[in-house]
């Protein structure tokens, strides 16, 4: 059961990330996946509220075989993932949406550059 309750506190962790992810996507997302933003806004608010009926009922569930005092033990282990997953992987993915966005502005700056001369160029040639 320790190893469900994890992978479960790990699901909810991910949905908590993507539900705040949703809310404020990504130039390139904004840009080039329109439609998928909605969606995946819709998607992570249902889940969020599926894991809230799931929480509850894990609440109620433990605080009737456990006590209260394991309910906030489980819910201080929670926290420990939580900060744990976000260091780890949720950092990772800023850092390479991060580099994503750079790299695009480059290469919109390049493209515009090139533009730039070769309109300049023409305009030299026809003087």
């Amino acid at each position: 059961m320790a190893g469900d309750l994890s992978r479960w506190m790990g699901a909810v962790s991910d949905v908590d990330h993507l539900h705040k992810s949703s809310k404020s996507p990504s130039m390139l997302k904004k840009m080039f996946a329109a439609q998928s933003v909605e969606q995946e806004a819709i998607e992570a608010f249902a889940a969020k509220k599926k894991l809230q009926q799931q929480r509850d009922d894990l609440k109620t569930y433990i605080m009737f075989t456990q006590g209260t005092k394991a309910w906030d033990e489980l819910l201080q282990t929670e926290a420990d993932i939580r900060k744990q997953r976000k260091k780890m992987v949720y950092e990772a993915q800023q850092r390479r949406e991060k580099i994503l966005n750079i790299v695009f502005v480059c290469l919109a700056l390049a493209a515009l550059t090139v533009l730039a001369s070769g309109l300049l160029y023409v305009i030299v040639l026809n003087i």
